[in-house]
């Protein structure tokens, strides 16, 4: 009888060449975020993201998570080091599932730009067809952990908006603010014409829903960016990569999150380089979902045609912004 597959907790691997730290650098200041630490610094690298630059420290036997902007960004409001930390810090004892921050540095002349530390969190991230996570991904798994990030989606919306959170955003006008800052990016990025991009954006613009309200939202909520449980992987542990947190529409949050969900019987390019299993049997349908949310949520859903397709259309104008970079040389 073969013996069953070992859930593979999420490792940091050696850092690309052109994205090293000196370790020697940042001993002063782990010296100072971790006095109980204490042995050789080494520096490893979580190479899976796609954002902000995410590296697994130790100090001795003590582990953090450092984070710091990509190498030459010029996007500074989207790689707010300052901004991520103090999100992080004002949701310590508000919402269980963001981790730790643990101390910001502002001096550049350390690594070159501004960075934090927060504790790590230990845990299963599936990616892609969930094939690396060593799990046996049965039906009835994917729908509890399918179930579990709907229902956790619901919780992070219902974080209260005092106190420093307060200040993270202005939920009023968020949608129309939305579709037109999307539109003009791809108007900016256009190197060719692409009508069926153009005709979603005119069709969003005349399809605005009213407003549902205000809450945080995480901006890029999706099965890798999430921490599940080694020992029961239908359990949240941990939310990541906050740096696109707001205040905005919930139901904008949920559209982004259905934008990456694919249902098995969409079609097959659709699952080029998925962020996560959606499209395995058991998992929730992007209908279920809706209807998932929204009684979790106490939230109606009256117009999820409308989220999705912004959910679609903001994709497809990063991947134009990338590609006119890729034209540019």
């Amino acid at each position: 009888m073969a013996p069953e597959p070992r859930p593979a907790v999420d490792e940091a691997e050696e850092v690309r060449a052109d994205e090293r730290l000196d370790p020697e650098r940042l001993r002063p200041f782990l010296a100072s975020a971790l006095p109980d630490a204490s042995g050789p610094v080494t520096v490893l690298q979580f190479r899976k993201g796609h954002s902000n630059l995410t590296y697994l420290v130790r100090v001795g036997e003590r582990e953090a998570v450092l984070r710091r902007a990509p190498f030459g960004t010029k996007v500074k409001h989207a790689h707010d080091m300052r901004r991520e930390f103090q999100l992080l810090s004002a949701l310590q004892g508000v919402y269980a599932r963001a981790p730790r921050p643990i101390a910001f540095c502002d001096d550049e002349g350390v690594l070159g730009a501004t960075f934090y530390l927060m504790e790590r969190v230990r845990g299963i991230v599936l990616r892609g067809d969930g094939s690396s996570s060593g799990l046996h991904l049965s039906p009835a798994l994917l729908r509890a952990t399918s179930t579990a990030l709907v229902d956790n989606l619901a919780e992070l919306h219902s974080v209260p908006l005092a106190g420093p959170i307060a200040a993270l955003g202005r939920p009023e006008g968020y949608v129309t603010r939305q579709v037109k800052g999307w539109t003009e990016r791809w108007a900016a990025a256009r190197t060719d014409d692409v009508h069926d991009v153009e005709e979603a954006a005119a069709w969003l613009a005349a399809s605005l829903p009213r407003e549902s309200g205000g809450a945080l939202i995480h901006n890029d909520y999706k099965y890798d960016n999430v921490v599940l449980d080694p020992g029961d992987p239908a359990r949240v542990v941990a939310v990541l990569d906050w740096e696109m947190a707001t205040l905005g529409d919930p139901l904008m949050d949920l559209g982004i999150a259905l934008g990456y969900w694919i249902d098995p019987d969409d079609p097959e390019d659709m699952r080029v380089r998925p962020p996560g299993p959606t499209f395995l049997p058991g998992n929730l349908s992007r209908r279920e979902v809706v209807e998932r949310y929204a009684e979790r949520a106490g939230r109606r859903v009256p117009e999820p045609l409308f989220y999705y397709v912004f959910a679609l259309f903001r994709a497809a104008v990063i991947y134009q912004q990338i590609y006119k970079r890729w034209v540019e040389g």
